[in-house]
């Protein structure tokens, strides 16, 4: 009986030591992993180049006030994260590179540069067109690449908001060929208005579907169009895409999916294109990948066209010269 009492006893204080070892091991884990506060690697200045912790998430500040965001295309694998558990993890390849050659061309032919914001992990780690919890899954280096991502994409669009008091972010993805095998070599363009509100008539969007739904409410109050002109419109992107020989959904040609595969916009179009408190608009553009993103040939051409027909919607939408800021 005194031996079984005594067992119990060391049982119970063996427990309470692991249990404060325990604890404490957790205590030194969470301080080791404190990162700084975001933002102390400002201020951002133009033509300088920030880096995330690890390299995770590039800024490239710009002049113009444009945002080209790239949340699917990086390639970077650290142990350091283990791997989404669910949601979508395929790569949008080439899309940093396309990102990249057409802030080059902006730079190069006319010394202006949109602001960039990259995430270099790969999409098994991070998907930065999630809401948090789906995008990181509990990681806590997965959790601070997002967050500096989103940081980054908020500092660049109060920089534009206190320079030009608008603009527009444009987040980058691609898509490839359809499950039923369909190569469809449109770019689609994503205003948060889903495949079954496009297929109405023109009538029935402008009369139906509020402004306050899409991504472009801040482009609408500016340029005075209808919501479907802005949409499929003679000076709708789509329409400017198909001046210049690139397919588009939706546009004058394709004014609506019907019943095919299109993306219409993610966690990023409603973040930057809904929130009220900034004149400012986001639209998703999903690329195809032959002929746009394949090639460097490919990218460079298309970059030299995107730059061309962005200076074209501003100066219509906007009344806002690009090229002469």
């Amino acid at each position: 009986m005194t031996y079984t009492i005594r067992l119990f006893t060391f049982l119970i204080f063996f427990s309470f030591l692991s249990c404060n070892k325990e604890e404490n091991k957790k205590d030194i884990v969470k301080e080791a992993i404190a990162f700084p506060d975001l933002g102390e690697d400002g201020p951002y200045n133009y033509g300088q180049t920030y880096q995330g912790r690890n390299g995770y998430t590039t800024y490239y500040p710009g002049n113009i006030p444009v945002i080209l965001s790239i949340p699917h295309g990086g390639d970077i694998s650290p142990s350091e994260i283990s791997n989404r558990t669910y949601g979508v993890s395929v790569t949008d390849s080439n899309t940093i590179e396309l990102g990249i050659a057409i802030r080059n061309y902006f730079y190069s032919n006319y010394n202006i540069r949109p602001y960039v914001i990259i995430n270099n992990l790969k999409r098994t780690k991070l998907d930065a067109n999630r809401d948090r919890i789906e995008a990181a899954q509990g990681n806590i280096y997965a959790e601070r690449a997002f967050d500096e991502f989103h940081f980054y994409i908020e500092k660049a669009r109060e920089d534009i908001i206190t320079k030009f008091a608008t603009g527009v972010l444009f987040d980058i993805h691609g898509h490839g060929i359809n499950p039923d095998g369909f190569n469809d070599l449109r770019t689609w363009i994503g205003y948060l208005l889903t495949s079954d509100e496009l297929d109405n008539s023109n009538d029935y969007i402008d009369k139906n579907i509020s402004i306050n739904d899409v991504s472009i409410y801040s482009l609408l109050n500016s340029s005075g169009q209808s919501l479907s002109e802005l949409l499929s419109g003679p000076s709708s992107l789509g329409a400017l895409f198909e001046d210049n020989n690139y397919t588009a959904l939706p546009s004058p040609q394709s004014r609506s999916p019907e019943g095919m595969r299109y993306f219409s916009g993610g966690y990023n179009t409603f973040r930057y294109g809904t929130n009220r408190n900034f004149n400012f608009s986001s639209i998703q553009l999903e690329f195809p990948f032959q002929g746009l993103r394949d090639t460097p040939q490919s990218r460079n051409l298309f970059a030299a066209t995107f730059v061309d027909l962005v200076q074209e919607y501003f100066l219509i939408h906007l009344n806002i010269d690009l090229f002469s800021l």
